[in-house]
């Protein structure tokens, strides 16, 4: 099948997951759920086969150190996985939510209701544990979806969404090609070309890869091109604290695009040395060159600077960040409450490790990615993010003539 008609089969899946119960897509979730962890083993096979394959791609330069790291798939990721898959269900349904209720006249009233978006296109690098996060918001939000993943990660790609498919085809009543994968380059190309079907493009890899679709398509894109996180220790941060926040932001998961790259440190605070010599016991290296103010390392580098008050701490980190999750330790509220108003990020947190930036921590049950747009949806997308909305006008012969005539008039009353 080209990839036309792969649209087009999602475009009509789409319109027929709309409208199915809640209760309907709760049960293919739990079903999925309690399959894919039956099938542990048949999963961790196939990722294994990823990681021989990937490990001369590594030596070639094909993919990174950091990409390669992402591609593992652990029982402790296997864990969330699933139990992301449970969390969603037992979410409430996004879609037909009456977001207001507005009566413009006697009998002629206005609502706006949440609903889909329509057939998402996902292209992501690694990260098998993706196919599952996307596939169980998809069908929540009752959306269909277009994935396309790394060739690094294919066999677990391909095993994991033949596993959810499997599920969906055996429950009555659910909708053909909800999900569906495609695997060359040849149709990225082509998904790029086809905003005829496809409503939303959400990219989940690096810079390269974001820009790139940026630049070839018409279609919506949402996401983060950078994971840029700044960690700000404040004049008056408690020094264990700011140890233990940093370490775990740092090297929790370094190659993850919420780890911290580049921390701030006021220059009247007093424990300076004794913080970088506890870094660098943590295996931290740190660098205070200014070409790594803007760098996403994707290890356990970390850059540092000294910097005047709170003020240059925001005003480098607006200009040197990417929008996606910075943070302040500090004693001082005020402080406190300053940086997390004039960051312009989609995170900004108070005395806790960027790491939470998450979907799964943040109660979303999963997420689709982390956007540092500033429209429809940002930091981590869940169910909510995607959804939007249409109007539904229910009146009893109503015309606009009387209203221009003066005849009738509005009253718009909420309700």
């Amino acid at each position: 099948m080209d990839f036309e008609n792969i649209a087009k089969t999602a475009k009509t899946a789409a319109l027929g997951i709309a409208d199915i119960s809640a209760d309907l897509k709760n049960s293919a979730l739990l079903k999925i759920a309690d399959n894919l962890e039956k099938d542990k083993a048949k999963i961790f096979e196939a990722n294994k086969k990823d990681l021989t394959d990937a490990e001369s791609l590594v030596i070639s330069g094909e993919i990174s150190k950091s990409t390669f790291n992402r591609l593992k798939l652990d029982e402790n990721k296997m864990r969330d996985m699933i139990q992301g898959i449970r969390d969603v269900a037992k979410l409430e349904d996004p879609v037909n939510k009456k977001l207001f209720v507005r009566e413009l006249d006697e009998g002629l009233t206005l609502y706006k209701v949440s609903c889909p978006i329509g057939v998402l296109g996902i292209i992501f690098e690694a990260r098998p544990d993706v196919i599952a996060q996307i596939s169980s918001l998809a069908i929540k939000s009752a959306n269909a979806v277009i994935l396309k993943g790394g060739k690094e990660s294919i066999n677990t790609n391909k095993t994991v969404l033949g596993i959810i498919n499997e599920t969906l085809d055996s429950i009555d009543g659910f909708p053909k090609n909800v999900l569906q994968q495609v695997f060359t380059r040849d149709d990225v190309a082509q998904m790029l070309k086809c905003d005829k079907y496809i409503n939303l493009i959400i990219p989940r890899g690096g810079n390269k890869l974001v820009k790139y679709i940026k630049e070839n398509t018409k279609i919506p894109v949402l996401g983060h091109a950078d994971g840029i996180c700044h960690i700000f220790a404040d004049e008056t941060a408690d020094l264990e604290m700011a140890i233990k926040v940093i370490v775990d932001a740092k090297t929790q998961y370094p190659s993850a695009c919420n780890s911290v790259e580049t921390l701030l440190i006021h220059e009247k605070f007093p424990e300076t040395e004794k913080l970088l010599a506890a870094l660098q016991l943590a295996e931290i290296k740190l660098v205070d060159n200014p070409d790594t103010w803007a760098f996403e390392h994707g290890d356990t580098t970390l850059a540092f600077k000294k910097v005047k008050n709170l003020d240059e701490a925001i005003e480098h980190i607006n200009t040197y960040g990417s929008g996606h999750t910075d943070s302040i330790i500090t004693k001082n509220i005020e402080n406190a409450e300053k940086f997390m108003n004039k960051v312009d990020s989609a995170g900004v947190y108070f005395n806790a490790s960027t790491r939470f930036a998450d979907g799964f921590r943040y109660g979303l049950g999963a997420e689709v990615g982390i956007s540092t747009n500033k429209t429809h949806a940002r930091g981590p997308v869940g169910l909510e993010g995607l959804t939007i909305y249409k109007y539904k006008l229910i009146g009893q012969g109503h015309i606009v003539k009387d209203y221009v005539d003066g005849t009738k008039h509005f009253h718009h009353k909420d309700i």
